[in-house]
């Protein structure tokens, strides 16, 4: 299991982009955890669905609302990672209205979620294989701070823990 000081796992993740950049750039693209990741602070969480009730109505909102206090703090980019494919990451940030505050980032195969070892088997639920709900800063590429979850709850990898680490 990935723990404080251990490196991103090499991954890439698909993000989903409304608007063309450079070089045809709409829809589902691959960012690199490694890359992505590197030279920046990033606010980071991880949970187990798009469009569930915990993670829509507290988790996501959350971050949303406090980015401002995150950039104060020296965080350069705030990431949701969820094991969803990036088209529902892409509809799910027009509802929670994410732009230019939240990296929606989809793990469609959850090779992410289980390179870090914080998986959860929502088998026999209708949503097989997810991400554990957590949250960590990370430097550089690299985990300054871990925030997991048990189980059906939500009190440790919210915003609000998460900013009071990145303002220490």
């Amino acid at each position: 299991m990935i723990k404080i000081g251990d490196r991103l796992p090499e991954a890439t993740l698909m993000e989903f982009h409304e608007v063309e950049g450079g070089g045809c750039s709409l829809g589902p693209n691959p960012v690199d955890v490694t890359k992505a990741s590197a030279g920046k602070t990033i606010a980071f969480f991880a949970l187990p669905g798009a469009f569930t009730p915990t993670c829509s109505a507290k988790h996501v909102p959350g971050y949303v609302e406090k980015f401002a206090e995150f950039k104060a703090a020296g965080v350069d980019e705030i990431w949701c990672v969820s094991v969803n494919d990036a088209f529902v990451m892409g509809a799910w940030a027009r509802d929670q209205k994410t732009d230019g505050k939240v990296r929606m980032l989809a793990d469609g195969d959850a090779v992410f979620a289980k390179a870090t070892g914080l998986t959860l088997d929502l088998t026999g639920k209708g949503m097989g294989l997810r991400s554990n709900r957590y949250s960590m800063l990370v430097k550089d590429g690299k985990v300054q701070s871990l925030n997991i979850e048990a189980p059906g709850k939500f009190e440790a990898s919210d915003a609000a823990t998460l900013l009071v680490q990145a303002q220490s």
